[in-house]
């Protein structure tokens, strides 16, 4: 090869390395005085319709990328000059291409939003948003899809969707605030994450981490069609919520048009529905609400309603499956459905939609009524066995409803202790207080698996019986309503046994006279033919209007009163050979002159008692020994 033309190559090749170190080495010249000062701002505000305010002295890296650095960035809406930015960002990161830069030009991919603030507003739908920008490419290429899917709701020509590209845009260490009454409220902060949308006519992605109510939370969602979702049409959409707390995630098909609708499949699941309720800040105390939860469903919702289709409920690993109804359109949201159960625990089934019952076992509490301001509910709930507390139940046919302060829940028809069991509690919000009734009827129940479940130990006829209990009381606490109710009693046993009481033991020490303890004769039992009580209840406070046990020998009788705020008993008892009448001891009245009138005679074969003390620890006063027990 001749040597000129070797010279000439490696002249032209030194030409060539000249020129790019030059044009490297005046990139960040070029970029500092024609795109920063000239390009960026414009070219952010005309994606964005923004105006965009970049108040601090940019810097250009060349390596290992070309990227602008800008500080103390603002993006504000046009038309309100005094409104504080929609967005701020103490630095923001953007890569440049080296090409475009050198021609004069802005061409970038990635933006990267160091420390934002982002500023929203609540909607008239109760969501958070940030204002909407009037103009800029984004909202001219929803507009233009919005035409599309105008003139063909069911299928619109995505050919003509615009095309322009994207990118990239990333946020680190943001928060997300709300303004009231010109301070800042934070919303969410330790915001971390991307945008990744290449086209505008693509598929798009966001992904974000954050600090929510206190827990660590992440959002994943996606579009097939965003442009379209953005414009009002039908676009398939994938979300997922992570928090420890809950998690939720939808599959299916969404709309955000005036009559926006979403359609697909959708899951929720919690550990503890108690700390879901406190997290949500939902304003329904959690009470005593069952630990974890999940639930699968088809889900419709549209125009302030959801419906959710062939539902499987689980509640602390008990399957469950039914259908419920949420609307939203009035100033109470609603819950209408159906389930059915294997098993279920009640009442802290209810607890969690409606916190009346009792917090733990330390003892009933206040009742708190304020959900009735805040949810209209109506379930109808079944189950093939369910708890009450310390009550076995099956076949349980349940309803709970609130509506306009009043509160209802039944069952009205589940069999337990060998017989059947209806109840209800209904608690009536009016201007003078809550009132509270409570209802109970056990029909044909083994009553002393009853009377043991209900906490009454004490001279319970075993065998078969009915027992019906109204009450009704102001309802400002659980004792309140007990201590305080009017109602009525009453109670009939077949034959059996009345455990408890050695009957000839109890003759003989009243027949010997001075009191003792009931404990003192405690230690038996004898067979009875049946028995029969009624009470009426005032003011806490039960009449006996009737109560015998009838035996093979003898009728036992007891009247006078049984108050519940102090345990205390004030009884007259007696003891009489069956087929002889059982007359009532007549109290002492003073006579004529001051003088204290002889008491009634009495039939001459009766043991009488007077029965004091408490509940707890009864004692007995004899009256007259009458019968020996021998």
């Amino acid at each position: 090869m001749p040597s000129s033309l070797i010279r000439r190559g490696v002249w032209v090749i030194g030409v060539a390395v000249l020129v790019i170190a030059l044009a490297v080495a005046a990139l960040p010249l070029i970029a500092s005085t024609r795109i920063v000062r000239d390009r960026i701002a414009w070219e952010l505000s005309a994606w964005s319709g923004f105006r965009v305010t970049i108040d601090g002295s940019p810097r250009i890296e060349v390596w290992p990328k070309f990227r602008a650095i800008l500080s103390d960035v603002t993006l504000s809406q046009w038309t309100e000059t005094d409104a504080p930015p929609v967005v701020e960002a103490d630095r923001v990161e953007v890569d440049l291409s080296a090409m475009a830069a050198l021609q004069g030009d802005v061409a970038f991919s990635t933006a990267r939003l160091v420390r934002p603030t982002i500023r929203v507003e609540r909607t008239t739908s109760g969501f958070y948003l940030p204002p909407l920008p009037t103009g800029g490419r984004i909202t001219r290429s929803i507009d233009t899809a919005r035409g599309l899917v105008t003139a063909n709701p069911q299928k619109p020509d995505l050919g003509k969707l615009p095309a322009d590209p994207f990118g990239i845009v990333e946020f680190r260490d943001g928060r997300v605030v709300t303004s009231a009454d010109g301070k800042d409220t934070e919303i969410l902060s330790g915001l971390n994450g991307q945008v990744n949308w290449q086209a505008m006519n693509s598929e798009a992605s966001l992904t974000a981490t954050g600090i929510w109510r206190g827990e660590s939370v992440q959002l994943d969602c996606s579009s097939a069609k965003p442009l379209v979702l953005f414009a009002g049409g039908a676009s398939p959409v994938t979300l997922s919520f992570k928090a420890a707390p809950a998690t939720f995630s939808f599959d299916g098909t969404a709309s955000m048009s005036e009559n926006g609708f979403f359609d697909g499949q959708a899951k929720f699941a919690a550990p503890s529905l108690r700390r879901v309720l406190e997290w949500s800040q939902a304003g329904i105390a959690p009470g005593a609400a069952i630990g974890s939860v999940s639930v699968a469903s088809k889900v419709n919702a549209s125009a302030g309603r959801a419906k959710f289709e062939n539902t499987t409920v689980s509640l602390d690993n008990n399957p469950g499956m039914g259908a419920l109804d949420f609307s939203f359109a009035d100033a109470r949201p609603v819950i209408a459905g159906t389930l059915a159960f294997d098993t279920l625990d009640l009442r802290s089934f209810l607890s969690a939609f409606t916190p009346v019952v009792p917090v733990g076992e330390a003892g009933p509490g206040d009742i708190d009524t304020s959900f009735a301001d805040r949810i209209n509910l109506d379930l109808r709930l079944s189950a093939a066995h369910a708890t009450v507390g310390p009550v076995q139940l099956a076949e349980v046919a349940a309803t709970a409803q609130v509506k306009d302060g009043l509160a209802v829940f039944d069952i009205s028809d589940a069999s337990a202790f060998g017989g059947t069991i209806q109840s209800s509690l209904r608690l009536d919000r009016k201007p003078d207080g809550t009132q509270v009734e409570m209802r109970l009827l056990a029909s044909d129940v083994d009553t002393g698996a009853f009377a043991k479940a209900a906490g009454m130990t004490r001279l319970v006829p075993a065998g078969t019986g009915t027992v019906s209990v109204i009450l009704k009381g102001p309802g400002k606490a659980w004792n309140s309503i007990f201590e305080n109710a009017d109602g009525s009693f009453s109670a009939t046993f077949g034959p059996g046994t009345l455990n408890g009481l050695d009957l000839a033991a109890f003759l003989k020490r009243n027949q010997q006279g001075g009191f003792f303890a009931l404990d003192d004769v405690d230690k038996g039992s004898f067979p009875i033919d049946g028995a029969e009580i009624k009470a009426s209840i005032s003011k806490g406070v039960a009449r006996l209007d009737k109560a015998e046990i009838n035996a093979q020998k003898y009728k036992i009788w007891l009247s006078g009163i049984a108050s519940y705020a102090g345990r205390g008993l004030a009884l007259s008892g007696g003891v009489v050979p069956n087929g002889q009448p059982a007359p009532q001891p007549q109290a002492k009245q003073p006579a004529a002159g001051g003088q204290a009138a002889v008491q009634a005679p009495q039939p001459p074969n009766q043991s009488l008692f007077f029965v004091g003390g408490n509940w707890s620890t009864p004692f007995i006063s004899p009256i007259a020994p009458g019968v020996s027990g021998q």
